[in-house]
């Protein structure tokens, strides 16, 4: 019972390492780890690729950018107006994002978010992202295709680390006004357009922080609409 809690309580934190206690009590507590999904990323654009093509082909004027870390993406970006949200590196604004879309009163064509990798976090930034969007706007969502239960457990134990993302884009596939995708390139890039659900998502739960990944494992070609990029090329 007591190494139960403490992986109960351990998995309330954010951790900046890697830590193997967590791993440890996260095999004999948490989800049964259902497999791997051999997802192949190497052929495909990179994000920064798939980002600028979609500002290029839309004529896009401004980018915001949640998340910016080492600024490997946004110095890289060619648009009229940037701006890159990170309360510790990278971007030129410090800040949380949640402090950002607080004090925020402009509109963006283009936004990507690539902060925090929680669910919680991920839907706040989604929610706030859509408020400020233009109407012709894309919001582009990075880490979406977790290959397997270790890559999206909170918390973090692996390098290659996706987190829950997936769950808050599946939650907004649900929504009869935004049409949603995911592109099968770079970890998996959720895509939201603000306009009619083309395709919209049936699925019995009001609670989408509790889907397992067993549900994503056996069921993600469906609820992440998933496409390769030249396909939504066409799409958008």
């Amino acid at each position: 019972m007591f190494l139960k809690y403490l992986y109960q309580r351990l998995a309330s934190y954010r951790f900046k390492k890697i830590h193997p206690i967590i791993r440890l009590l996260k095999k004999s507590f948490g989800e049964q780890d259902p497999g791997e999904i051999n997802f192949n990323f190497s052929t495909e654009p990179t994000r920064m690729q798939i980002i600028q093509k979609i500002i290029d082909k839309k004529k896009y004027n401004s980018y915001l950018e949640i998340g910016t870390n080492t600024n490997e993406l946004f110095l890289e970006i060619v648009c009229e107006k940037k701006i890159g949200v990170d309360p510790y590196s990278g971007g030129n604004k410090r800040m949380t994002s949640d402090s950002f879309f607080k004090q925020n009163e402009e509109k963006f064509d283009c936004i990507f978010i690539d902060g925090l990798h929680h669910y919680d976090q991920v839907k706040k930034d989604i929610i706030n992202s859509i408020n400020c969007l233009n109407n012709n706007g894309a919001i582009l969502i990075h880490d979406c295709l977790p290959k397997n239960i270790s890559a999206q457990s909170i918390p973090r134990t692996e390098l290659v680390w996706n987190g829950d993302v997936w769950k808050a884009l599946v939650e907004q596939r649900t929504n009869e006004n935004l049409d949603c995708y995911t592109i099968l390139a770079d970890q998996g890039i959720g895509l939201i357009l603000k306009r009619k659900n083309r395709d919209i998502l049936k699925i019995d739960t009001n609670n989408f922080k509790k889907l397992k990944f067993s549900y994503f494992y056996e069921n993600h070609k469906k609820i992440m609409n998933i496409f390769k990029f030249e396909q939504i090329l066409r799409i958008i």
